[in-house]
C-alpha cells in the first residue's frame, strides 16, 4: 500500500509540475480589461472588416452626385454624296464629244460640327448648352473635268440653351434625390453596423475575460482537491500500516485522488481552451500570441449594482444600434415611398430655349454672325404626357406602402422584443448576485463542516466516507462560488449589451473615418 501511495504521489506531482511548466514555458503577460478591450478594438478581425463598411457607404453617397455631373460631347463628321445631274425631274444637259457623250453629275460635301454640355439640377431642372456649325459645298464634273467648284458653297451655325422645367412628375424627387437620400440613409445604417460589432467584440472580450479568470481560479479549486484527497491518502495508509484502518477505506482514498486528477485536468484543459478564446479576439496574428499567458490583473468580485428597469428600458430604445438600424431601414422605406408617389403624377414640362444663328459662306464670317447676336431665337411652351392608366408606378407606390406598414410592425417587434432581453438579462444579474452570496456562504459552512469533521475522524469519530464526502461538497461550493462570481460579472457585460450602453459603460467614442 505504502508503494500505491508513493506511486500515486508521484504521479500527482508529476502532472502538477508539467501544468505548471507548459504555462512558465508561455511569456505570461499581465492585461486589465480595458488592456484587452484596446486590443481588440485595433486588431480583431470582425472589427477590422466592420470598419470598411462606412468607407464603401460614404463612397457609395460621392458617387450618387453623378447623376448632377454634366456631360459634354463633341462630334465631327462629313457628308459626301454624290448624284447624276437633273435627275430630280429637270431636262438632262449633255456634252457631246467626238468619240462619246458626257452626262452632268455633282458631287456634295457637308461637314458638321456639334457640341453640348447638358445635365441637371436638384429642382429638376434639365439644361442642355448646344453649338453647331455646317458647311455645304459641291462640285459639277463633265466626265473627270470640274466646270462649277464650290458652287452654291455656304456655312450655317448656331449657339443656344435649351432649358426643361419638371413641375409635376421629378419635380419634388427624382432618382438621382432618391438614390442620394438614400445612399445618406445608408450611410447612416453602415455607421450603426459599426458600433453594434464595438459592442459585440467589447462584450465577447468582456465575458471571455472573466471566463479566463474564472477557468484560473477553478484550477486552482481543483488543485487544492487534489491536495486535500492525496493528504487523506498519505494519513489512511498510515493508519493501515499501524492496523487502524481498514484497507476498503484506502481504495476509497484512491479513487478520490484518481477522480480529482480527472477534474484538474479537465480544469486545465478549459483553462488552455479560455486563454484561445481571448487571445482569437485580441489578435490578427496569432502566431504571435500562441506563446502568450495572458494574467489577467482583476480579481472576480461583485460590485452592487443599482438596477433601474425604466432607466434600462430608455437607453435600450435610444442606444441599441440594431433598433436604430430599423428606424433607417422604415425612413429608408418612406424616401422610396415618397419617390413613388412622385412618379404617378403626370409629366408635366416647361420648355423654352434661346440662341443665336448666324450665316455666310465661309466659317469665320460665321463665327462673326453669331458673335454679333443680330439673329436672335427663342422658343418657350409647355409639355403634358398623362399616361392613361399608369398600372405600373401605381402598383408599385401600393406595394411600397404595404412594405413600410410591414416595416413598422418589425420595428414594434423588435422594440418589445429588445425590453423582454433587458428584463431577462437583469433579473438574471439579481438573481446571480444573490447567487454570489448564497456560494459563499454555503462554501464558508462547507469549509467549516470539513474541518470539523476532520477532527472527528483524527479521534476515531467520522470515517472515511464521510470525510471524502465533505470534501467533495467544499470543491463543489467553491467552484460554485467562482463560477456565480463571474456570471454575475458577465450578466452586467451582458446587459450593457442589450441597454446598447457598452460603449459609455467603457469609455469608448466611436467615429466613422
Amino acid at each position: 500500500m505504502r508503494i500505491f501511495s508513493v506511486v500515486t504521489a508521484f504521479f500527482a506531482a508529476v502532472f502538477a509540475v508539467a501544468a505548471q511548466t507548459n504555462l512558465d514555458a508561455t511569456a505570461a503577460r499581465e492585461m486589465s480589461l480595458q488592456d484587452c478591450i484596446q486590443q481588440s478594438l485595433s486588431h480583431n478581425f470582425d472589427v477590422q472588416i466592420e470598419r470598411y463598411a462606412p468607407q464603401i457607404s460614404l463612397y457609395n453617397l460621392r458617387g450618387a452626385y453623378s447623376g448632377y455631373d454634366p456631360t459634354f460631347n463633341i462630334s465631327g463628321e462629313r457628308d459626301h454624296n454624290v448624284n447624276a445631274f437633273g435627275t430630280n425631274g429637270a431636262t438632262l444637259t449633255t456634252i457631246t464629244s467626238t468619240n462619246f457623250v458626257l452626262f452632268p453629275r455633282t458631287a456634295s460635301d457637308r461637314d458638321i460640327f456639334k457640341s453640348d454640355l447638358g445635365g441637371s439640377l436638384p429642382w429638376g431642372l434639365d439644361y442642355d448648352f448646344i453649338a453647331s456649325i455646317e458647311q455645304d459645298s459641291g462640285t459639277t464634273f463633265f466626265g473627270t473635268n470640274s466646270i462649277n467648284s464650290n458652287f452654291g458653297k455656304s456655312t450655317d451655325g448656331s449657339v443656344e440653351v435649351d432649358l426643361t422645367q419638371h413641375l409635376l412628375k421629378d419635380f419634388w424627387i427624382d432618382t438621382t434625390r432618391l438614390t442620394i437620400r438614400v445612399a445618406k440613409n445608408r450611410l447612416k445604417y453602415s455607421e450603426q453596423s459599426l458600433r453594434q460589432q464595438f459592442i459585440t467584440t467589447i462584450t465577447a472580450v468582456e465575458n471571455a475575460y472573466y471566463e479566463l479568470i474564472y477557468a484560473q481560479e477553478n484550477v486552482k479549486v481543483q488543485q487544492e482537491a487534489l491536495n486535500l484527497a492525496q493528504t487523506q491518502l498519505d494519513q489512511d495508509n498510515q493508519r493501515v500500516q499501524i492496523g487502524t484502518l481498514a484497507q476498503l477505506d484506502v481504495q476509497q482514498d484512491q479513487a478520490q485522488v484518481a477522480q480529482s486528477q480527472a477534474n484538474l485536468i479537465a480544469a486545465q484543459y478549459t483553462l488552455n481552451k479560455d486563454q484561445n478564446t481571448l487571445k482569437n479576439l485580441l489578435t490578427d496574428v496569432y502566431a504571435q500570441w500562441h506563446d502568450t499567458n495572458i494574467q489577467p490583473t482583476a480579481t472576480l468580485e461583485a460590485p452592487l449594482q443599482l438596477f433601474n428597469l425604466q432607466d434600462s428600458w430608455s437607453k435600450g430604445m435610444t442606444e441599441r444600434p440594431d433598433l436604430l438600424q430599423a428606424r433607417l431601414d422604415v425612413e429608408k422605406q418612406g424616401i422610396q415611398l415618397k419617390f413613388d408617389r412622385n412618379q404617378i403624377f403626370p409629366q408635366l414640362d416647361l420648355i423654352g430655349s434661346y440662341g443665336y444663328a448666324g450665316a455666310s459662306r465661309d466659317y469665320s464670317g460665321t463665327f462673326d454672325e453669331i458673335g454679333t447676336g443680330d439673329r436672335p431665337y427663342y422658343t418657350f411652351g409647355a409639355k403634358l404626357s398623362v399616361p392613361l392608366s399608369n398600372i405600373g408606378a401605381r402598383n408599385t407606390y401600393k406595394s411600397d406602402k404595404v412594405t413600410e406598414a410591414q416595416l413598422l410592425l418589425t420595428l414594434k417587434q423588435l422594440e418589445q422584443t429588445i425590453m423582454v432581453q433587458i428584463d431577462d438579462i437583469m433579473k438574471q444579474a439579481q438573481s446571480d448576485y444573490q447567487s454570489v452570496n448564497a456560494t459563499r456562504s454555503a462554501r464558508t459552512y462547507a469549509e467549516a463542516a470539513l474541518d470539523a469533521e476532520q477532527k472527528k475522524y483524527n479521534v476515531g469519530k467520522s470515517t472515511t466516507f464521510t470525510v471524502l464526502q465533505l470534501q467533495n461538497t467544499l470543491t463543489t461550493d467553491r467552484a460554485a462560488e467562482i463560477r456565480a462570481l463571474a456570471n454575475y460579472n458577465e450578466d452586467l457585460a451582458n446587459l450593457a449589451q442589450q441597454e446598447g450602453s457598452t460603449l459609455q459603460r467603457n469609455g469608448i467614442n466611436v467615429e466613422a473615418k
